[in-house]
């Protein structure tokens, strides 16, 4: 096959719904020298018969973009989630920088393997457990309440707070919910009469940005209601615990949900790899756009040349 054309300065978002975060990418790009196009992977197709480029994106007719930033993954069927992840690692093996990579995605975007790779690297994180039926489920969860603790359930796929239910007695668990037959359960961590946690921006591995999000329930989100205040970036604990999650799972940039329970210990509850930065905007002297955009260059400028790596 032919080596692949590469249309220069011209990079990819994916999203299916670009809004503030995508506006603000697109301009941070412009100011830099880069044109974008917004794309969505359900309309990205793979076209195998050695004419042009294999893998085909909207916007980008007879040619591969210069990078990938990657705003969104749709849901959907396992097929269609996996042939979304297909056309990213499709684009890395043609030499095209993706951020983050569908490696990353893959490792995150599974709350049962992000609790893994966590408790697995040494990190505070809270008790969890991942099974396929609801007989397990209700007896973790029963056990964990004779213990004296709540649980959390929580799709194994999901974001911004949705779909997250606490349980504090055995009445609630005959509202336990499932994830197409698999179950996320999580220990629930007190952290004060306050409601609150800390998310943490973490960019090739530093910390850049960080806030305290108070909820106007139980559930801190932004998307949910949360109130944002500003954290100073003095704490080294807090910063680090974040870092050190981000290294963990092997990711870029992403956005680290951490907690604070009423012993003063930090614990990791998630990490986010497609973070939305809205609320922490609002609260952040930096503006977090243009660093992801500096950041996501300089790594298409280190790569190594495109139009050799998508020859065969």
């Amino acid at each position: 096959m032919k080596a692949v054309s590469i249309n220069s300065l011209h990079i990819a978002i994916f999203t299916d719904d670009p809004g503030w975060h995508g506006a603000r990418l697109k301009r941070a790009f412009a100011a830099r020298g880069f044109d974008s196009s917004y794309a969505s992977l359900t309309a990205c197709q793979l076209n195998l018969d050695g004419n042009g480029p294999p893998i085909n994106i909207p916007g980008f007719a007879d040619c591969l973009p210069e990078g990938a930033f990657v705003r969104g993954i749709p849901g959907g069927s396992l097929e269609q989630v996996t042939f979304y992840l297909d056309i990213l690692h499709g684009l890395k093996l043609l030499g095209i920088p993706v951020y983050n990579d569908a490696s990353a995605i893959e490792r995150t975007v599974d709350k049962g393997m992000t609790s893994l790779l966590l408790r697995h690297a040494g990190l505070p994180t809270p008790p969890a457990w991942v099974v396929g039926n609801r007989v397990d489920a209700l007896a973790l969860a029963k056990r964990e309440m004779e213990n004296g603790h709540q649980v959390v359930s929580k799709p194994l796929f999901g974001s911004q707070g949705e779909g997250l239910q606490r349980h504090e007695k055995l009445e609630d668990l005959a509202f336990l919910a499932e994830s197409n037959g698999v179950y996320y359960l999580q220990r629930f961590v007190h952290c004060g009469e306050q409601s609150h946690d800390f998310r943490v921006f973490v960019i090739r591995g530093k910390t850049v940005a960080a806030m305290r999000r108070y909820g106007k329930t139980w559930l801190n989100n932004v998307a949910q209601g949360g109130r944002c205040e500003p954290v100073r970036l003095g704490d080294l604990l807090l910063c680090r615990l974040a870092e050190d999650a981000v290294k963990v799972v092997g990711m870029a940039y992403a956005g680290v949900d951490i907690i604070r329970d009423a012993q003063g210990r930090y614990t990791v509850i998630e990490v986010n790899s497609v973070p939305a930065w809205k609320g922490l905007q609002s609260v952040s002297e930096v503006i977090i756009a243009d660093l992801l955009a500096d950041d996501f260059l300089s790594l298409c400028a280190t790569h190594p040349s495109q139009t050799q790596a998508g020859a065969t």
